[in-house]
């Protein structure tokens, strides 16, 4: 009975940390996980990804000892409690996971 369980727990953290290398493995996989996770699932699937060229080559010197990159949202998601757009992000590389975050419009 103990081997069973502890044999689904396996399982399931396999099944977990594969979901969770699927869904970090390419910078626009990533990007769109955290805006699913910020409560923007619509967005997350519908919008288009490009390259910040502004803030690529504005802060290219940060963002190359960061080991990342700027994206921008073609139709970004308004935020509720502000109504601003979440446009810019940051995908940074760790390794062969990609982590987003929101970069502002600074």
């Amino acid at each position: 009975m103990k081997k069973l369980l502890a044999k689904k727990e396996v399982i399931f953290l396999v099944a977990i940390a594969a979901i969770f290398i699927i869904l970090h493995s390419t910078p626009s996989m990533a990007l769109r996980t955290q805006v699913l996770f910020m409560g923007y699932p619509k967005s997350a699937l519908t919008t288009k990804i490009v390259d910040d060229k502004y803030h690529n080559e504005m802060d290219h010197i940060k963002f190359a000892e960061l080991n990342a990159k700027a994206y921008t949202l073609t139709k970004p998601p308004i935020e509720k409690a502000t109504q601003g757009e979440l446009r810019n992000f940051l995908v940074r590389k760790y390794g062969f996971i990609y982590l987003a975050e929101y970069y502002g419009e600074t």
